[in-house]
């Protein structure tokens, strides 16, 4: 059972994993730069943790378990702000990035993959 704020949660439109968890795409983004840096996903608890925590918090679907960015990294997300979309299907979360956002080491998933530009 998850403490997201009921008001909150009734806004959220979310997209089913393979285990039936519902999910929104979360985008974090460096607060005063605006570089995209990463997707993730959440569910309502790990939506209700970086609310509250300050910490960028993630479901992961390949583990099937909670995440919080830079527990084991050190590449930690201070959380500055998180708006939803207008659809409710995705959040953006506003962060302080320290060290690399992608887990291969780039300070960006979108380093690698430019297909047009």
């Amino acid at each position: 059972m998850t403490s997201l704020d009921p008001a909150i949660a009734a806004r959220l439109k979310r997209t089913p994993d393979d285990s039936g968890r519902g999910l929104v795409a979360a985008i974090a983004q460096q607060h005063d730069t605006g570089e995209v840096l990463m997707l993730g996903w959440m569910d309502d608890e790990a939506l209700h943790r970086t609310l509250t925590t300050g910490r960028a918090t993630y479901w992961s679907r390949s583990r099937q378990e909670y995440w919080v960015k830079g527990d084991t990294s050190g590449h930690v997300q201070h959380v500055k702000e998180v708006r939803l979309d207008c659809d409710g299907d995705t959040v953006l979360v506003s962060v302080d990035q320290v060290g690399a956002a992608c887990h291969t080491g780039d300070r960006t998933c979108f380093d690698a993959g430019l297909l047009r530009g």
